[in-house]
């Protein structure tokens, strides 16, 4: 029994040291000959192999805007990765960006709109074209009940403190100006503000 143990952990060892790839390099084969290869880096293949789509998307996570390569397999993104292409960020990611794909398909990611009335405790689905109009609606409302046409003294101001806004760092410098012009001209709004800035 001791014989064929041993004889067992032999050939193992026998076998790994064979397989790697330390030995061949030191005896002088060049990475030309594969010299760097296992059996088991052999059997390896890219996940990108498998995607069937590759699309280009912008990063959400912050208003530099790098450019990012989203293969999919069957519908399902399997892979994000740095455009090389791109004058931005030239294929790299921050960790933010490179974090795309467990951001995206991680099990706990919310992908609907969730409405809990008030001194409820639940939480209910909602279909998107509900809570876009409910918060058009609020916004408005709020807006009416809030807005000063002038101050006691006389001066016009035509605002409201009742309603505000905070950015978030995605927003670039041509969506920052049209929330500028829509809040503060069309709506009265004075709180605007920007994530970036916080």
């Amino acid at each position: 029994m001791k014989r064929i143990r041993s004889r067992s952990l032999s050939d193992r060892i026998g076998s790994f040291v064979r397989d790697w790839s330390v030995p061949r390099q030191i005896a002088g084969q060049s990475s030309a000959t594969k010299a760097a290869e296992s059996s088991l880096s052999r059997g390896l293949r890219p996940r990108l192999e498998e995607a069937d789509t590759v699309g280009t998307n912008i990063c959400p996570y912050c208003a530099v805007g790098c450019s990012q390569l989203m293969y999919a397999k069957n519908g399902r993104v399997i892979h994000v990765e740095g455009d090389p292409r791109s004058p931005i960020n030239q294929g790299t990611l921050c960790p933010k960006g490179a974090a795309t794909l467990g951001l995206m398909t991680m099990p706990d990611r919310l992908d609907k709109v969730l409405y809990r009335a008030p001194h409820s405790d639940q939480w209910e689905e909602k279909p998107m074209d509900w809570a876009m109009d409910r918060i058009a609606h609020l916004t408005k409302r709020t807006r009416d009940e809030t807005f000063v046409h002038k101050l006691p003294d006389g001066t016009i101001v035509n605002h409201t403190l009742g309603v505000g806004s905070l950015g978030g760092a995605t927003l670039d410098n041509e969506e920052n100006y049209l929330i500028k012009k829509l809040f503060s001209g069309g709506l009265g709004m004075v709180w605007i503000e920007n994530q970036a800035r916080v």
